[in-house]
């Protein structure tokens, strides 16, 4: 730790490695049996979570049953996507980002790594079963597309 002016400065060594290699790791950690946290990339996940700053706390899916509103890791055309569920058809689901508004992705039970049990927004752990994100996935679910894509533009333009 260095010193500078009196005060004390933690410095971190930062790399990138590519996301094959991260989330052969996360699933790997999965596996174990534990939670994953991980930062956010990416906006399709807003409002709620942000690039960059919010956390997400996963759990390993183990096949228990899916419900429209989950937010779930699932592998999608060679690459990893954290959306939520918008609908099931037997095998088959629909996934999107709430900041997606005309984007889907379908994925089956297979593909599905890990389920969203919490996430973590200004150091703040939320839960997936409390009433803050069950009352917000609710009324995001139930808005019809054009208004949240007003939402979004409006979130975008003043920089929230």
């Amino acid at each position: 730790m260095a010193r500078r002016h009196g005060c004390r400065v933690k410095r971190f060594l930062a790399m990138q490695i590519s996301n094959d290699i991260f989330f052969a790791e996360v699933e790997r950690l999965l596996g174990e049996g534990g939670e994953v946290t991980i930062t956010i990339r990416g906006n399709s996940m807003q409002p709620m979570l942000r690039d960059s700053r919010d956390k997400v706390v996963l759990r390993r899916y183990e096949g228990d049953e899916l419900q429209r509103g989950d937010v779930m890791l699932f592998r999608y055309r060679g690459g990893y996507v954290l959306h939520r569920v918008v609908s099931i058809d037997g095998e088959r689901i629909v996934f999107a980002g709430d900041g997606n508004y005309k984007l889907y992705e379908q994925a089956t039970t297979k593909d599905i790594v890990a389920r969203m049990v919490a996430y973590v927004k200004d150091g703040r752990r939320v839960e997936c079963t409390q009433k803050e994100w069950l009352r917000y996935s609710r009324v995001w679910m139930a808005l019809p597309q054009l208004l949240r894509r007003v939402i979004l533009g409006v979130k975008r333009r003043i920089k929230i």
